[in-house]
């Protein structure tokens, strides 16, 4: 019933018996004091190796030894010298403990801390090395870390290391959830770096402020919102955040469209975008250090924002911008003029969009005051083919994306002129640029975008145009919406995305893509057969590449003939070169 008893007549020691009966329950109290184990360093614990208590005469007349000490006292002397016992470790503690990681180790720190100990097998791990989890763990999204640490001790300290190792968060935030829960959530990660929020309730100063007392070393934070969640955070919160968070360097907020007006003052801050603005009072950004901003405005008539005086700061304020977006109907050649006086000379990328009453005359001030512009994003205005030339002339050898959408005066002559003068261009938009005079039905997005576009200065086009464009560079190419197209053809061997969206009129016997590595073709809203005309010449196992023979024109010039002179005898490594490849390319038809 209760296990081997000794005879009592057999003299049997304390520890002889202990080792014979063996340990069948832990101690809670410490062996050496006698205080509660959990949580507690014994001071005894360095000095008790090379003496024993009981040979000291403290020790020897001490009265108020426990129970427990009494009899680690008498297995220390009477001890067979057969039983050897290890040595106490110099440094207790457990294989996943997390007590002595800083708050600003990284993740592959504490990977490197948990490598040496390949043979450790948490709790409830079956066997499975401790490294080998780290690396599932680490996997898995935060509502997952939050089920792996309800599995055992093991995994529990595992994944609080995992969170506060953690730099970067992206969290969905449902609108079913309080405060407490971005709370809780952010606590756990005390080294957060990057922090990226989504969120489907309404956002109000309690997120700065939990965001704020949580992260002190943030770095980078993202606000977006979905549904019918609103951002009711106000200028005056969002200002004085920014110029609590010294390390902030980037913020990208959606829906502040209840700003009001801010005053941002910040040192570290390199990256803002805001979007839905309308109506500010003042902008003022006094950030030395900013290279980007990104500035949306809601498409409403009423916005009374004065962004020439914004604009006109931006040089004092900002001088090492280096890419400008704003996007707003009160976009106009007054503000353009206050950009090109603002002097940024290292701005690159510049894209002023939906500004109507953005004209050639603004694109001439643009040349003449950054020469050096690598993106150039005049999308919604009212520059024709005159324009394209002067950005030709002037951006020839810098500019590689160009984006002209929504620009209604622009003709197939001009996009072809760009293409052929811009040697650099890697992607090139010209969606709702050649559209014919009495279109079919529109969706509704793109019946909003015409209205919102018209201008009283736009010229009919013809009602069909054809395009050809030959590229050694461009990759991307967008002419959505180009109802007024009905010949297409396209020679540019590094392209891999074309889009064709509503591109009604356009013949598929007019379709010629010499695109060998096309990776993807847009094509909603098209006839079916311009769609099985897409898929076979996408799809063709063919040579792509180009002919070098020579050639000469018939006497009309209307056709290339290529006539080859000699056909020699490829190499071995020419016809490797040559050897026909099967291309993957896929054509979207549905949204």
């Amino acid at each position: 019933m209760h296990g081997h008893q000794p005879h009592p007549a057999t003299p049997v020691t304390d520890a002889a018996f202990l080792i014979k009966r063996g340990k069948k329950r832990g101690n809670y109290s410490c062996g050496k004091c006698g205080l509660p184990k959990k949580g507690h360093t014994c001071p005894f614990t360095e000095n008790d190796t090379n003496s024993s208590p009981a040979s000291t005469p403290a020790a020897a007349s001490s009265t108020t030894v426990t129970c427990s000490a009494s009899m680690e006292e008498s297995v220390a002397l009477v001890s067979p010298q057969s039983v050897v016992r290890p040595p106490p470790p110099t440094r207790l503690r457990r294989a996943l403990s997390f007590e002595d990681i800083s708050v600003t180790d990284s993740v592959e720190d504490v990977k490197d801390e948990i490598e040496p100990q390949m043979d450790v097998c948490p709790d409830g791990s079956g066997k499975l090395p401790a490294s080998c989890l780290w690396e599932v763990l680490r996997r898995l999204p935060p509502a997952g870390l939050l089920s792996a640490a309800r599995v055992c001790k093991g995994w529990n300290d595992l994944t609080r290391r995992l969170w506060r190792a953690s730099e970067e968060i992206r969290l969905r935030v449902p609108s079913s959830a309080q405060i407490g829960f971005v709370g809780s959530m952010l606590q756990k990660c005390s080294g957060l770096v990057k922090l990226s929020l989504r969120m489907e309730s309404d956002v109000n100063a309690t997120i700065l402020a939990c965001v704020a007392f949580s992260c002190s070393n943030l770095q980078s934070l993202e606000i977006f919102t979905s549904g019918t969640s609103a951002n009711r955070i106000t200028g005056d919160e969002l200002s004085r955040f920014i110029a609590e968070k010294r390390c902030l360097t980037s913020l990208k907020m959606e829906g502040c469209c209840n700003l009001g007006g801010f005053n941002f003052s910040s040192t570290s801050l390199s990256t803002i975008w805001l979007s839905d603005l309308h109506s500010l009072s003042k902008m003022v950004f006094n950030c030395p250090n900013l290279k980007e901003i990104s500035l949306g405005f809601s498409q409403q008539e009423n916005d009374r924002t004065d962004l020439t005086t914004f604009v006109d700061g931006l040089g004092r304020s900002c001088p090492k911008l280096q890419n400008i977006h704003i996007a707003s109907v009160r976009l106009s050649h007054s503000v353009v003029l206050a950009l090109t006086a603002a002097n940024l000379r290292g701005l690159r990328m510049l894209s002023l969009v939906l500004g109507s009453e953005i004209s050639d005359a603004s694109v001439a001030a643009i040349a003449s005051s950054y020469s050096n512009l690598e993106l150039l994003d005049l999308s919604g205005s009212s520059i024709s083919d005159n324009g394209i030339g002067m950005i030709c002339n002037v951006f020839a050898e810098t500019l590689s994306k160009l984006l002209l959408a929504l620009c209604p005066n622009i003709t197939s002559s001009g996009i072809q002129f760009a293409a052929a003068q811009l040697p650099h261009l890697e992607l090139m938009d010209c969606g709702m640029t050649i559209c014919e005079n009495n279109s079919e039905i529109l969706t509704n997005e793109e019946e909003n975008d015409r209205e919102l576009h018209k201008t009283p200065d736009s010229k009919l086009h013809p009602v069909y145009q054809k395009l050809i464009i030959k590229h050694s560079r461009l990759k991307k190419l967008s002419l959505w919406g180009c109802s007024g197209l009905d010949a297409l053809y396209l020679n540019c061997p590094e392209l891999n995305d074309l889009n064709l969206n509503s591109c009604r009129n356009l013949h598929p016997e007019r379709l010629l893509l010499e695109c060998p590595n096309l990776e993807s073709v847009h094509a909603l809203s098209c006839q079916d057969k311009l769609v099985k005309t897409l898929q076979n010449q996408v799809s063709n196992n063919f040579l792509a590449l180009e002919n070098h023979f020579p050639s000469k024109r018939l006497p009309d010039g209307s056709k290339r003939v290529r006539i080859p002179l000699f056909s020699p005898q490829p190499c071995d490594d020419e016809k490797k070169w040559r050897r026909a490849r099967k291309r993957h390319c896929a054509v979207i038809v549905a949204s």
